[in-house]
């Protein structure tokens, strides 16, 4: 039986997504990063000390670069080679991806490990393509569905109405989103990425992986994004709030010129890199249980 809606009440959900206290802030010393890695003058040296005030975020970063999916595990002892080594725009994604990694694990389990297997899927991808940057686009696909989190963070009530509506009625998130709170987890992210002065390079992948034919300016990103997002529902990696999969877009999936016979191999690989993620999320949540508070210089 269809459920009956309260324009008054929808207005009010839409409302409270429009408020500026409903969307997370960035931590101080990811945000400064943020801006230091687009200015073409910031040294090495520099990101490493401003990483280095923070022991926590050190210790992730560290942590992740010496880990096998890198390629030199053990060799790396200082935050500034990590950086020299991986480049300003990888260590960025990393640190990007470090800071939101709690949050998404305690709001809903299931989303945070499809949000994982979806990284893990576009990291392969843009890196059988030899994509510059894979762990950019690997970043813009683990935030992909960061929208849900804020709406089920903020609008808790809500949620639950959704949730309803694609249990009786059979539909997904996204339609209910969109016929419910007249906006969708998509249009939030991109809020969200506005909010944080994120690059559009992570932006219109977290905004479009629904439709990237509405990509203007990294429609190959976009569409790892949205080809890696179908990939792992229909694969049935976590649970990204509804059993559907999404239709695939097929100029998407031409436009990164992958054969039907390339998908055994893609997955396969990519559940490697999943193994290694999970294990990795749960190695930065006991240092952030064990180190103090960082000290302000």
């Amino acid at each position: 039986m269809a459920i009956e809606w309260d324009e008054e009440k929808i207005a009010g959900f839409r409302e409270k997504l429009r408020q500026a206290k409903a969307l997370p802030t960035l931590p101080g010393i990811v945000s400064k990063l943020t801006q230091m890695v687009e200015d073409p003058s910031v040294s090495a040296d520099r990101i490493g000390r401003v990483i280095a005030k923070d022991q926590i975020l050190a210790a992730k970063l560290l942590k992740l670069v010496n880990s096998a999916f890198y390629g030199f595990p053990g060799r790396i002892s200082t935050v500034s080679s990590a950086v020299i080594l991986l480049g300003f725009n990888v260590v960025r994604s990393l640190v990007l991806s470090a800071s939101i990694f709690e949050a998404m694990e305690k709001t809903v389990v299931g989303l945070w490990e499809h949000s994982l297997g979806c990284a893990a899927i576009a990291n392969v991808i843009a890196r059988r393509l030899s994509i510059n940057d894979p762990e950019e686009i690997s970043t813009a696909a683990l935030l992909h569905d960061i929208g849900k989190v804020v709406i089920r963070e903020n609008l808790a009530e809500e949620a639950a109405v959704l949730d309803e509506a694609i249990l009786g009625e059979n539909i997904s998130l996204y339609a209910a989103e969109q016929r419910i709170l007249k906006i969708n987890h998509t249009q939030v992210g991109q809020r969200l990425c506005r909010h944080w002065n994120l690059p559009d390079r992570l932006a219109e992948p977290i905004a479009y992986h629904h439709e990237p034919k509405k990509s203007a300016n990294h429609y190959v990103s976009t569409a790892i994004v949205h080809v890696a997002d179908v990939l792992v529902r229909a694969r049935g990696f976590g649970f990204g709030g509804d059993k559907w999969v999404p239709a695939l877009d097929h100029n998407a999936w031409a436009a990164l010129t992958l054969r039907e016979d390339d998908l055994p191999g893609l997955i396969a690989e990519a559940e490697e890199v999943l193994v290694e993620l999970r294990g990795f999320s749960f190695e930065i949540q006991t240092l952030g249980e064990k180190c103090p508070p960082a000290i302000e210089s």
